[in-house]
């Protein structure tokens, strides 16, 4: 099945629907470093190009669109023309969408997609995806054209192109990923393949942790460690959880030698070094070790935050390596990353993490394959 990934960044969600069986046929992004990256890594089609410029025309039939198109905050009051923002690529995400037809889409985005005060955004956004060809009129304002989706929605006469859209904030940490990571997806179907979904359930939890560094004991004894006084307390656990613990950072980087003790072996894994200058502050404490990650962030002017330490149980702290944040954003350890320090955890900072990006990927190629299957 053909895909297209749109804003593909380092390839996070890219390499997670490639690993759930589809077959990019297009992967879109500007970005210099990102995209010497994705070279260096994958021999998908790779388009360095700005994609307001992009043409869909020579592309095969596509079965899925993804992406995580850059939102930027903007006030939605007034008669603003927000959706010609140049810094919101949504409107580039449904413009794929509308000249592709796609059986189906995935795209990501932040959290704070599902503030209280872009809660309207986000209907617009998915009124859009529902009705991709309902285009907004010459000097019509995005509460106009808003407004008229919302007419056309409840008037129930919905030919041609529409979509069948779900909006659902995931948390990483829920899938298996080393990181508390909170993300909204936005999955649509198309409307004629009469297709039902859900997303996925979770398959791991805090109270698991909790069971195994507690009741259970064996998160201690699977580390060779003797002293359980950093166990996690959620209150009475009388059962063990039906699901799997949530993955910590020491889970995560079994295996790694500490950059900053070990400096010579770890010289033997690819973009693991220690870097210097860590500090914590409020707010900014680093993540403990016995606990998933905090979601790392691509941080400003080429320093990340505070949320990409690492904090060990003495208290004391450091940066995560490059090698230590892909782990946490679940890359393979084979996939090299281009550009200086910051910029790599800049890339890694704004990535899906792949787990989830084919966890998500494939509960959709199922549906699919389940259509293929049932068709004469």
């Amino acid at each position: 099945m053909k895909s297209v990934e749109l804003f593909a960044g380092a390839g996070g969600l890219g390499i997670g629907v490639a690993r759930a069986g589809f077959d990019h046929a297009a992967v879109i992004e500007w970005d210099r470093w990102a995209c010497d990256t994705l070279e260096e890594n994958e021999s998908w089609p790779i388009h360095r190009v700005d994609i307001r410029e992009f043409d869909y025309a020579n592309l095969p039939p596509i079965e899925l669109v993804s992406g995580g198109p850059p939102c930027q905050p903007f006030s939605m009051g007034g008669k603003h023309h927000a959706y010609l923002d140049p810094r919101d690529m949504f409107p580039q995400a449904i413009r794929a969408v509308r000249e592709l037809h796609p059986k189906a889409f995935i795209f990501e985005n932040v959290k704070g997609l599902r503030r209280a005060t872009f809660s309207n955004y986000l209907e617009y956004i998915r009124l859009q995806l529902r009705h991709p060809e309902l285009l907004t009129k010459p000097e019509e304002s995005w509460s106009e054209h808003f407004a008229r989706l919302e007419r056309h929605e409840s008037s129930g006469r919905h030919e041609g192109l529409h979509y069948h859209v779900v909006v659902r904030l995931l948390n990483a940490a829920n899938y298996g990923v080393p990181q508390k990571r909170e993300r909204v997806f936005l999955v649509g179907f198309r409307s004629d393949l009469g297709i039902e979904w859900n997303f996925p359930e979770e398959t791991h939890s805090l109270r698991a942790l909790a069971w195994s560094q507690g009741p259970n004991g064996d998160y201690w004894d699977h580390h060779n460690i003797l002293h359980k006084d950093h166990a996690i307390i959620v209150g009475p656990l009388r059962e063990e959880p039906a699901t799997k613990p949530w993955v910590t950072v020491r889970d995560a980087l079994l295996g790694l030698p500490d950059p900053e003790f070990e400096r010579e072996a770890a010289e033997a894994f690819p973009d693991h070094r220690f870097i210097q200058g860590a500090r914590s502050y409020p707010g900014h404490t680093g993540s403990p070790l016995d606990l998933p990650a905090k979601t790392l962030k691509a941080g400003v002017h080429g320093v990340p935050g505070g949320e990409n330490m690492l904090r060990r149980s003495d208290g004391s702290i450091r940066y995560f390596s490059v090698r230590e944040s892909a782990r946490i954003q679940t890359f393979p350890d084979d996939f090299l990353f281009h550009g200086s320090w910051g910029e790599t955890m800049r890339q890694l900072g704004n990535a899906v993490p792949v787990t989830l990006a084919e966890v998500v990927s494939r509960s959709v190629r199922i549906q699919l394959d389940s259509l293929a299957e049932t068709s004469p």
